[in-house]
């Protein structure tokens, strides 16, 4: 396999792990940027990641609780690895044409 195609892979495992990890997870509007911070900070450590970012939307918040399990529909996240020189940056965003999380590479 090629290093495009390895870091292609990457950006993929790295995504799905971050979905499946997180998705669940109490969030707020207190503690959403913290939550942010601390996926991306997890996804770092992971081999050959070289940028993590996350975003969280708050606005989807409606429980009277105050706070939510984190839906696939409020994250947004960007991942970029690199192996052996070669880079691949993908994202994972609620597409709302398919109600779905897709990822795709950039």
């Amino acid at each position: 396999m090629d290093e495009k195609r390895k870091a292609a892979f990457e950006v993929g495992i790295k995504l799905g792990a971050l979905f499946h990890q997180f998705i669940g997870v109490p969030v707020s509007e207190k503690n959403a940027k913290i939550l942010e911070k601390a996926i991306e900070s997890c996804v770092k450590l992971q081999p050959y990641v070289i940028n993590a970012e996350v975003r969280i939307d708050t606005s989807k918040i409606e429980s009277e609780m105050g706070y939510e399990s984190l839906r696939p529909d409020m994250l947004y996240a960007k991942v970029e690895v690199e192996v052996n020189g070669e880079k691949a940056v993908g994202v994972l965003e609620w597409d709302e044409k398919m109600k779905y999380p897709m990822m795709k590479l950039l």
